[in-house]
C-alpha cells in the first residue's frame, strides 16, 4: 500500500493561515477544513487527561476525536475530525476517514471520549495509517475510508480501556437504523444521532441527521450489534449540508484495507 502523499495547498492551506482562514470561510459537514481543524502553529491546547487505566468506559467511549500533536504527544490547537476504535488481534486499530490523516507532515493524537476539554482516557499517538490507493492517488471518494494504529499507553492496549466496536462489511444499506457519533469542531462534547441509512448509489449510503457540520467526518455508523457498518465521509468529503451525511458503502475494497491494516498492526 503506498503511503499518502503531503497534502496539495490548493486541498489544505498550510497551519499557518488556519485561523484566517477560518474567520473567512463558512463550514459544512465533512469538508477539507475537517483536516484544517481549529489549530494554529505554535498553540499547544490545555487537555486534562488521565492514564489508561481510567475506568469503567462506556460504549460511547470507543468513539472519539483527533488533534494535531506537538512534540511531547500533547494537543495542538482544537479537534479536527471524529474515529472509533474497531476490533483488531492487537487492539490498536481505529477506523475514520481518509481525508481527516492523509497528510503524513501531520502527527497526530487520538482521544477516545473526549468531552469538555477532558481526555479520560488519555491522548494516544498514532503510529501507522493505512489508506486505499485510490485515496492517494487521485482522492477517490470511494476511497475515503482509512484506519491507522496507535501506541500502547501505561502497558495497555487501547482497546483494552475503551472496548471496540467491530468493522463489518457486506450489510445491506439501510437493513436496520445505526447511531451516528461525532466531533462538531464548533463543540467539545459529541452529538449523536440515531436514523436509518439510504442508499445514494451503488458505492455510497447517506443518513438524514441534524448539525453533523464540520469535524464529523469519520464518525462511525453503528447498529445494534455494535457492528460499525458507515463511516462518515465518501461524496463530498461526508456531505456539503449539515442535515445529511455521507458514507462509502462498506464493501470489498473495504474489506481488504481492514485485512491490510490488522496484517500491519
Amino acid at each position: 500500500m503506498k503511503r499518502a502523499p503531503r497534502i496539495s495547498p490548493t486541498a489544505r492551506p498550510a497551519l499557518l493561515g488556519a485561523v484566517a482562514l477560518l474567520a473567512l470561510t463558512s463550514v459544512s459537514v465533512a469538508t477539507a477544513d475537517d483536516r484544517r481543524g481549529s489549530h494554529a502553529a505554535g498553540t499547544t491546547r490545555t487537555v486534562t487527561t488521565r492514564t489508561a487505566h481510567a475506568s469503567p468506559a462506556r460504549p460511547g467511549d470507543r468513539v472519539g476525536t483527533l488533534f494535531v500533536a506537538d512534540g511531547a504527544g500533547g494537543p495542538v490547537g482544537g479537534h479536527f475530525c471524529t474515529a472509533s476504535v474497531v476490533h483488531s488481534p492487537r487492539g490498536d486499530l481505529v477506523v475514520t476517514a481518509a481525508h481527516c490523516v492523509s497528510d503524513d507532515d501531520l502527527d497526530l493524537v487520538y482521544a477516545p471520549g473526549y468531552r469538555d476539554g477532558r481526555a479520560p482516557y488519555g491522548m494516544w499517538e498514532v503510529t501507522r495509517r493505512f489508506l486505499a490507493d485510490g485515496w492517494t492517488e487521485d482522492e477517490d471518494e470511494d476511497s475515503d475510508l482509512a484506519f491507522f494504529t496507535v501506541a500502547d499507553r501505561d502497558g495497555r492496549r487501547l482497546e483494552d480501556v475503551v472496548g471496540a466496536n467491530r468493522f463489518t462489511t457486506g450489510t445491506d444499506t439501510g437493513a436496520t437504523a445505526v447511531t451516528v457519533t461525532g466531533y462538531p469542531e464548533s463543540g467539545e462534547a459529541p452529538i449523536t444521532c440515531t436514523s436509518r441509512p439510504a442508499v445514494h448509489s451503488a458505492t455510497q449510503q447517506r443518513i438524514a441527521c441534524p448539525a453533523f457540520t464540520s469535524g464529523t467526518s469519520g464518525s462511525p455508523w453503528v447498529n445494534g450489534d455494535d457492528q460499525v457498518v458507515g463511516v462518515l465521509g465518501g461524496h463530498e468529503r461526508g456531505g456539503a449540508t449539515a442535515d445529511i451525511s455521507y458514507s462509502v458503502v462498506l464493501g470489498g475494497r473495504a474489506e481488504t484495507l481492514y485485512r491490510e491494516a490488522t496484517a500491519g498492526s
